[in-house]
């Protein structure tokens, strides 16, 4: 690797490592504002008491189907295989460790806050801490955006033929991840501020394991 090409990397590592620190920090704030009870909060409880439409028989089912797409043992399952795939296409085991530290890295940060928020559901109408509950953050919204954000990234870096070569599939990922906050407020199945706890703390990692990965490239890896 030459002087400018390591100069490059450094700069993508560290402009990634400062926006992925700043999702942190947006993800530290709203735990602010979840245990302090701040504008958040309200702002949760104004969403509940809004009249949410009752969706039964076929739209229900698709909306449990949609919802299914942060589902953890879903995504990682969709993830892992797709990793193998691609590790087995190029002979390079990165895709699969890649997938494997974001899976590990995703479910030991949010479970730990889980548990140690202990936020009840708003399904229950009560809104409580360490009460045993696991509402914050949002675990969905979280695998929805890391799993699908570091396949979409494996397919980009890894695939260079049609129909992928030069193709961003980030907007898909972002309408997946929409997607699943919006089931999950229609659901009562989260606050609002879950679901954006768990965006920004999934967004962290994901753009933090990308920017490892572009310092140290593997050999099979398109520069």
């Amino acid at each position: 690797m030459t002087t400018e090409q390591l100069t490059k990397r450094r700069h993508e590592m560290f402009h990634a490592l400062r926006v992925s620190g700043l999702l942190f920090l947006g993800f530290l704030f709203i735990t602010q504002q979840v245990i302090t009870r701040g504008w958040l909060y309200h702002l949760d409880h104004y969403i509940l008491d809004l009249k949410n439409p009752q969706f039964k028989g076929l739209a229900g089912h698709i909306l449990i189907g949609l919802d299914d797409l942060g589902l953890r043992w879903f995504t990682a399952t969709v993830l892992l295989i797709s990793a193998a795939i691609i590790s087995w296409r190029f002979k390079s085991f990165r895709p699969i460790n890649l997938s494997i530290l974001a899976l590990v890295s995703l479910n030991l940060v949010v479970g730990a806050t889980k548990i140690y928020i202990g936020r009840t559901k708003p399904r229950l109408y009560i809104d409580d801490l360490q009460a045993g509950g696991m509402s914050y953050p949002s675990g969905h919204a979280s695998n929805a955006l890391i799993t699908w954000g570091l396949l979409a990234y494996l397919i980009y870096r890894y695939t260079n033929r049609a129909p992928f070569e030069g193709i961003k599939l980030y907007p898909i990922v972002g309408l997946i991840t929409t997607t699943v906050v919006v089931v999950s407020l229609i659901r009562n199945t989260h606050w609002f501020s879950d679901l954006l706890g768990g965006v920004f703390i999934g967004g962290a990692l994901l753009v933090a394991i990308i920017a490892i990965d572009r310092f140290f490239p593997s050999d099979k890896q398109p520069s």
